[in-house]
């Protein structure tokens, strides 16, 4: 108010109105506490799952094959988790029969197998991460080996329509590793077009005995000398892809592992030694001992302090396995039993007995542990956290400052990355993005994983250094590999691994809104999108995302080839015509357009068809500006904007349901006391943790 192009006031007459209905609210809401009420039940979704059996169990398993995907609710995916319908129940029953095998390393009637598929346009033709230099393309594995066995290692190559292996016209030689040890070395020579290229793979395959728990599987072909004879050509650093040309050499397929075969024993594992908290001598300890191993897992599962009731049911399988089975079968499967049980499965918060409803109360030490490791871990407490609730410690403001900034510098905060902020920042639609090869014949699996990457340890280092949030946006350094700096045209970065880049002032790059990773989800597969781009921007760092398109709007007009091809903003323009359509988009191109240097896949440019790109906007309250750079510093103009957005964001996301009207009072103290700390991540994370919405809850 008032629209953009007439009188306005002031900006102390703006923040002096502002301030007096913030603070009328805010006095009402200390008065009378609002903090809303979580779900009493919440199932672990998979990546919970998965964090928690890691660090109950001590196998750390992709579980992406046995339970389904999570829907997800206001961006995240640990919102929308409140049922167990029957079909979910039977895959966790499975799951955690799988899980509870694999962790005893019991013994299996027949062997069985997992096979491991890279990605079909991975290309191949040089050193990739994790494996030494002097090979090239293939892939390591982490696989846990269930018993002391022998195992087989079956290789495959990748093939072409026809199912010749592909690139196969001179000799190889294919290493195979088990922990950075070789194993076998194998040939790979080329056969005439018109025999089976079948025996290939037949040959490509060995026996090895392994101690059981986790190992490192590598495979790689050596690789031969860069030098060509004169008369020899080749594309240069040819990207790999069916639409542009054939490998030019041989690629790995997949890797399978089969077994066991000839086991001797479960062996001495991480999980063995993790849940075998004691070992019976003889016959007559046995029983003592398992009580003493439950009641020790049954209280980090449930996540809270352990009642003889709690034991009764994991005790009963025990005693009924152990008949046939003996001790390790008892145990196993009253693993098994706990696995399943909802105390595990669900996170349970109660309202308290006596409690009036609809009133505001503060959650339990043990609770508030909970709702602390599942935000900042996204997986049950450990020994210290739940040490520290269960003494009643953790409501001493002191106390969780400790707490989270031991927390925030344990290797398990990683997901604040992984998880978190693959959501918010739509990382995880990079799986999905294929760029069009014609269009983009670059694009392939190894500029997808350094887009992720690259964007996971720029977050990461804001997080892990405490930095100001808002370097997020305006930092100048970024983290990049040979292959990524190639792809940004930034030079003298060489190898497969990524480190830290100081960028020049004058750079393009610098800062989410530069990221490859960001460009290429907010694109369409043959070209830019300033609506999509402008939509990701208002709602993902200005907090005030467009209302949702009617039904029926008309697609954006594409060029023909018939008629004079219009540019982007032409084409919005025609769009933008529609009344239906001119109210949002009236917000989100312009915004969009400030983006438009960099193409479909993050590459900077300056003109579009031969004419100038025109990139200039303006944002919702008339500030104008022309590129990124001046977007992103008219972003930076009103940080407190950007700092609200990320702290909903991060409130959303820890409390795992959507904000209300009532959650604007703690946002807006999160974002008061942040101010002083120089928006430091930590300090979001403490605000947060020492809010009204996730400290309370209110009663039904």
């Amino acid at each position: 108010m008032p629209p953009p192009g007439l009188p306005r006031p002031d900006e102390q007459t703006y923040d002096s109105i502002i301030s007096s209905l913030v603070n009328s609210l805010d006095r009402e809401m200390a008065i009378t506490p609002n903090p809303g009420r979580t779900a009493s039940f919440r199932r672990l979704n998979r990546t919970e799952y998965r964090n928690a059996i890691r660090d109950l169990i001590g196998v750390d398993l992709d579980v992406s094959s046995l339970l389904p995907h999570d829907e997800t609710g206001h961006g995240f995916d640990n919102v929308t988790v409140g049922e167990l319908s029957p079909t979910l129940l039977e895959r966790y029953l499975s799951a955690a029969q799988k899980i509870s095998r694999l962790a005893m390393g019991s013994a299996v009637r027949s062997p069985g197998g997992d096979t491991i598929v890279l990605p079909p346009d991975l290309t191949q033709e040089d050193v990739l991460d994790g494996l030494p230099i002097g090979t090239r393309g293939g892939t390591v594995v982490r696989y846990t080996f269930p018993r002391d066995a022998e195992y087989a290692v079956q290789l495959r190559l990748s093939r072409d329509r026809d199912e010749r292996v592909e690139g196969l016209a001179d000799p190889h030689e294919l290493e195979l590793t088990l922990d950075g040890k070789r194993v076998k070395l194998f040939a790979v020579k080329p056969v005439p077009r018109n025999v089976d290229h079948q025996h290939i793979d037949r040959e490509m395959e060995v026996r090895i005995p392994v101690k059981a728990g986790p190992h490192n599987l590598g495979v790689a072909f050596l690789k031969k000398t860069s030098a060509l004879i004169e008369t020899q050509r080749q594309p240069y650093q040819a990207r790999f892809n069916a639409e542009r040309h054939p490998r030019t050499q041989p690629a790995l397929y997949s890797v399978s592992v089969l077994g066991p075969y000839a086991s001797t024993g479960p062996g001495d594992t991480p999980s063995r030694r993790l849940i075998l908290t004691c070992q019976p001598a003889m016959p007559s300890e046995e029983d003592a001992c398992a009580k003493r191993i439950l009641s020790t897992f049954v209280r980090r599962a449930y996540r809270r302090p352990v009642t003889d009731a709690d034991l009764q049911v994991p005790l009963t399988f025990y005693k009924d396995a152990r008949v046939d089975g003996g001790f390790d079968a008892g145990i196993e499967m009253s693993l098994r039993a706990i696995l399943v049980n909802p105390k595990f499965l669900f996170r349970i918060e109660n309202d308290p007995p006596g409690v009036a409803p609809k009133t505001a109360y503060r959650v339990t030490d043990v609770e508030l542990a909970s709702r602390l490791s599942f935000f900042l871990w996204s997986t049950i407490p450990d020994q210290d956290l739940l040490d520290v609730a269960t003494q009643g410690k953790l409501k001493d403001p002191a106390v969780m400052e400790k707490q989270v900034r031991r927390m925030l510098a344990d290797p398990r905060s990683e997901v604040l990355v992984t998880n978190f902020a693959a959501q918010w920042l739509y990382l995880r639609n990079l799986a999905s993005a294929n760029p069009d090869p014609r269009l983009f014949p670059d694009f392939d699996e190894n500029l997808r994983q350094s887009f992720r990457r690259e964007t996971e340890l720029f977050f990461e280092s804001i997080v892990r250094e405490d930095r100001n949030v808002l370097d997020l946006l305006r930092a100048k350094y970024t983290f990049l590999n040979q292959r990524l700096a190639k792809h940004y045209g930034i030079p003298h970065i060489y190898g497969s691994h990524f480190r830290r880049v100081a960028l020049a002032a004058d750079s393009e790059r610098g800062g989410l809104l530069s990221h490859g990773s960001i460009l290429t989800v907010t694109s369409y597969a043959t070209r830019t999108s300033p609506v999509i781009r402008g939509k990701w921007i208002l709602t993902n760092i200005l907090g005030t995302p467009p209302a949702p398109p009617p039904p029926e709007v008309p697609q954006l007009k594409e060029n023909t080839g018939t008629e004079k091809p219009l540019s982007m903003r032409e084409r919005v323009a025609q769009h933008r015509a529609n009344p239906v359509c001119a109210g949002c988009h009236n917000l989100m191109d312009p915004v969009g357009f400030a983006l438009e240097k960099y193409d479909a896949i993050g590459r900077w440019r300056t003109a579009e068809g031969g004419a100038p790109v025109d990139a200039s906007g303006t944002l919702p309250d008339g500030s104008k500006f022309d590129g990124a750079a001046d977007l992103q510093q008219a972003l930076l103009s009103r940080p407190e904007l950007f700092v609200s957005t990320l702290s909903e964001k991060l409130l959303t996301y820890a409390l795992g349901r959507g904000l209300e009207y009532y959650d604007a009072p703690a946002i807006r103290k999160i974002v008061r006391d942040a101010s002083p700390n120089d928006y430091r991540f930590s300090s979001l994370v403490l605000g947060i943790v020492n809010s009204t919405p996730f400290q309370m809850r209110n009663s039904i």
